[in-house]
């Protein structure tokens, strides 16, 4: 099992896996995914032919393909085998970068009336797509808007995305985006 407790980007991964298994099995695979994509089409309100919907899913399956290619011969993945994968796909810059392909879709998404920027409303669906019901990370909206215009641009959201995979930090926001991180 993964000890978190020495890796602050680890237990950010678990947190990342525990809102990654929606059916709750203990295990990540394709169908947790396409059940995330249909919680983003289904709460914006995007039709599964909209070039937005097919762009999240072509970023979703090339990240899940990242994913299995570092753990050889599987087709779901535990906990641990997903914090591995997801922190072999970070160390490895020549193929998928996780922190610019699916966010740049995500954001697409989210940006429901395309002024390229994300209102709160816009970004509580967001949690509402990954099961996030903690105010406490809603509020992290406040906080990812580091220019205070009351929005998040896409530069401040695919730099969230970036620092939630790289920055150690458990306290920042970047890593508060499914609520309190607690060791």
């Amino acid at each position: 099992m993964t000890d978190g407790a020495d890796d602050p980007l680890a237990v950010k991964l678990e947190y990342l896996f525990g809102a990654s298994d929606t059916d709750r099995d203990g295990f990540v695979d394709w169908s947790d995914y396409e059940q995330l994509i249909g919680r983003y089409l289904n709460g914006y309100g995007i039709a599964a032919e909209d070039r937005r919907a097919h762009a999240l899913r072509a970023a979703y399956q090339m990240y899940w393909s990242e994913l299995l290619r570092h753990v050889n011969g599987v087709d779901r993945l535990s906990k641990e085998q997903f914090v591995v994968a997801n922190q072999a796909a970070g160390a490895d810059r020549s193929r998928f970068t996780m922190a610019d392909v699916v966010p740049q879709a995500i954001f697409d998404v989210m940006d429901t009336d395309a002024d390229d920027a994300i209102s709160k409303p816009e970004y509580k669906v967001f949690l509402e797509a990954w099961g996030v019901s903690d105010l406490e990370a809603l509020n992290v909206f406040l906080e990812l808007d580091t220019d205070d215009d009351g929005r998040i641009s896409r530069g401040e959201f695919i730099g969230a995305i970036r620092d939630f995979f790289t920055s150690p930090e458990l306290d920042s926001p970047a890593s508060l985006f499914f609520g309190r991180i607690e060791r």
